[in-house]
Parts: structure tokens; C-alpha cells; sequence
């Protein structure tokens, strides 16, 4: 009596079992037809995510922002400011040197140096900064073929532009890069608090300006372990041998034969020579030893510079600490018009001693510029725009303290 029991028992059980598996792979399938659906869609519209940018000033920082920003495949329109005219961008003749992991990055971007003016030296490229931004200009206008690029050229970034431009329609990201005098940033009320700090070290800079000499890009000219006598001047160097460790200075010649700049710079030390260049009040000691600095080390196609030609040389009086300031806030993020504000090149970074390297600075800023405009346009909500604002002020920070740890070394003292 008990086995048809037992045996309905055993094929009720076998259906329940087989029923409670098909329902779990029935569940299982649709969670990963969900999951499925949902990254795909996820990935679509990401894909399809785009943003408006605004770059205020149009120098070679806010160019390179221009170009990170028009190649990343996430802008829908670019719109370019800077107060000065075309003509007055492209003839500014001073150099700049783009050290080569500035170079790379600006490969990445598409510029093509073999079709640049300038020199190449040990993978750093020297060039103009007037032929640099022209040839940046023409990579976005290039690219106004396929995106909606403005070049508001002569057009002055202020409080009337807000109220006329961008009353109702507000760019999703503003990248301002309108130098140190810039005033961008206190418009749109970003604090104008500045963080100044030691690079311990010391320095003076020289220029000579010879109007009849080429403006033509020359490599630079880097000489070190250079000591000066200066006994002519009251300084004793009977002593300076029994100080603990001379101090080593480090000279650099950059510039076109035209505007001939030195630069000269040593590490932080309480040595003899150190204060005695630090403290004199001569200016004719300086000018002495940026004549004799040039005269030694110049090109040899260059000619010298003659007792005669010193009124030429305008230089630092004395020697004095080099300090990088940087901004407190260089990222912010304005609620009501759900925009995205980043501050780069010397409206974020300035240092008070030149080098002739100061626009690579500022594109370490910009390396992390794509990824932040990429994160800004696929956000969902205000948190995803936050953690875009907080990686990009990580950076910032990191580009800052990276130079105060290695930037002299590797622009002066290697």
C-alpha cells in the first residue's frame, strides 16, 4: 500500500525540483538580460554623451586645452575666448622650450612639429610662441569641419559676457587659462587665496636684448658647478674653501640671439657666497657675473657682449628664493548652472623665477583634462560630477608638488 505512495511522493518531489531550477535559470537568465540591457544602454549613452567647453584665453596652455578638449570625442561645441586679436597672438616672439614629455603629449594631440618653426635638442623642441599658437589655431580650425568650434578671438571674458552669452545657456565645462594677471577666475567667484612655497633654492634672472641679432629658435645652453671670485667686490675667497661644501651654481642661456635670457640658480645653502649675493646692495655685482656667465658659455656664432654693451643687460639685483605659487581652489563647480570650472596653466601655477620652461607646467595640468571630460559628460548625477571635480584637484596638487620636489632639477640643475 505504501509504494504508489512513496512513488508519487518521489515523482512530485522530482517535478517540484525541476520546476524550482528552471525558475532559478529563468531568473538568472532575465538578471543577466538585464544586466546585459542595462550596460548596453549604459555604453550607448555614453557613447553618445557630449559636452559644451568654453576655454578663456587663447595662449598656449588654453590652445592645448582647446585641442585635449576637441579630440576627446565627448565635446558638442567649443568655444574659444581671449581678449587679444589674432594678429596680436601670432606675433609675440619670445621662446619657449617643450621639453620632451611635453612633446609627447602634445604627439598625442595631433601637433606636428616637423612643419613648425623652431629647433630640436636632445627630444626638446624650441619654438616661438607666436608660431606655436598659430599652429595650434590651425589644428582647431581644422576641426571645425566636424564640431561646432567658435574662435571669439578679440573678445573680452567679463561680467557683460556672462549676462549676454551665457545668461540661459551655460557651457557643462569653463577651462580657465588666462595667465596670472587673468581675472576669469574672480568673475566667477573662484577664491583668489594662493598657496606660496619654498623650491629651495635661489636665483637670479638676466636678459640682453640686441635688436640688430636674429629671432631665430636656438637650443639652450646649460653650464654648472660655476664659481664666481668676487674679491674685486670685498668678498674674501681666502675663506671660501674652508666652508663646509662650495656652492655650486647652474647657468642657463635660452632665448633667440635676439632677446638673449640667463638664468642662474643654486640650492638652498647658508654658505659665505650664498648670503653675500643674497643681501648685496650692488646691482653692478650681478651684471657682472651674467656678463662674464654669457661671455664664456654663449654660441660660438653668437658675438660677445663688450664693456660697452653691459647697459644692455637688465638683471635681478641680488639673488633671491625661488617660490611657486599655486592656487588654492583650482576647481569648482557652479550648482546653479550645473557647470564644471577648472583653472590651468599660470592662472593655477606661477613661479617666480623664469626658466623659459613655464608653459611646460602648465601642460601637466592639462594631462589630466580628457579624463575629466570624459567623466564630466557620461555623469549621471551631481556625486559622479564631484568625484570628476576631486580627481582633477588631486592632480592639480600632485602637479605642484612634483615640481617643488623635481622641476629646478630637471629644467637648471641637470
Amino acid at each position: 500500500m505504501d509504494e504508489p505512495g512513496a512513488r508519487l511522493d518521489a515523482s512530485w518531489r522530482a517535478q517540484y525540483e525541476r520546476l524550482a531550477v528552471e525558475a532559478a535559470l529563468s531568473t538568472l537568465l532575465a538578471v543577466l538580460l538585464y544586466a546585459a540591457l542595462k550596460v548596453s544602454v549604459d555604453g550607448i549613452r555614453k557613447w553618445r554623451a557630449k559636452v559644451s567647453v568654453l576655454v578663456v584665453g587663447a595662449g598656449p596652455v588654453g590652445l592645448t586645452a582647446a585641442l585635449v578638449a576637441v579630440r576627446s570625442g565627448k565635446v558638442l561645441k567649443l568655444r574659444l575666448l581671449d581678449q587679444r586679436s589674432r594678429s596680436a597672438l601670432l606675433c609675440r616672439p619670445q621662446q619657449i622650450a617643450l621639453e620632451p614629455r611635453s612633446v609627447r603629449f602634445l604627439l598625442g594631440l595631433g601637433v606636428d612639429f616637423d612643419n613648425m618653426e623652431g629647433c630640436w635638442d636632445k627630444e626638446s623642441f624650441f619654438t616661438k610662441i607666436g608660431v606655436f599658437q598659430e599652429h595650434l589655431l590651425s589644428l582647431l580650425e581644422w576641426h571645425k569641419r566636424r564640431l561646432d568650434v567658435c574662435l571669439s578671438l578679440g573678445t573680452k571674458f567679463s561680467d557683460d559676457f556672462l549676462k549676454k552669452n551665457l545668461a540661459s545657456n551655460w557651457p557643462k565645462i569653463i577651462i580657465i587659462a588666462d595667465g596670472s594677471c587673468g581675472e576669469s577666475s574672480t568673475i566667477l567667484g573662484i577664491s583668489p587665496d594662493y598657496i606660496v612655497e619654498s623650491c629651495n633654492a635661489y636665483g637670479a634672472n638676466a636678459v640682453i636684448e640686441r635688436p640688430d641679432q636674429r629671432q631665430v629658435p636656438t637650443p639652450e645652453i646649460r653650464a654648472h658647478s660655476l664659481y664666481f671670485d668676487l674679491s674685486a667686490y670685498g668678498m674674501d675667497m681666502t675663506t671660501m674653501g674652508k666652508e663646509p661644501s662650495k656652492p655650486g651654481f647652474h647657468l642657463k642661456i635660452y632665448g633667440t640671439f635676439h632677446n638673449r635670457y640667463l638664468a642662474l640658480a643654486c640650492p638652498a645653502s647658508d654658505s659665505k657666497i650664498v648670503r653675500f649675493l643674497r643681501h648685496t646692495c650692488s646691482s653692478s655685482i650681478m651684471k657682472n657675473i651674467f656678463h662674464q656667465s654669457f661671455n664664456a658659455y654663449k654660441m660660438d656664432i653668437e658675438p660677445r657682449v663688450n664693456e660697452l654693451m653691459l647697459h644692455h643687460i637688465q638683471c635681478s639685483h641680488r639673488i633671491f628664493e625661488i617660490m611657486l605659487s599655486h592656487r588654492r581652489v583650482t576647481a569648482a563647480f557652479i550648482e546653479g548652472e550645473n557647470t564644471v570650472v577648472i583653472v590651468e596653466g599660470e592662472a593655477a601655477r606661477v613661479l617666480n623665477f623664469d626658466t623659459g620652461c613655464g608653459v611646460n607646467l602648465g601642460l601637466r595640468g592639462l594631462e589630466s583634462m580628457e579624463e575629466l571630460i570624459y567623466k564630466v559628460a557620461t555623469a549621471v548625477d551631481q556625486n559622479d560630477l564631484f568625484e570628476a571635480l576631486a580627481a582633477k584637484i588631486r592632480h592639480s596638487k600632485q602637479v605642484a608638488e612634483d615640481f617643488k620636489q623635481n622641476g629646478l632639477f630637471a629644467t637648471m640643475f641637470e
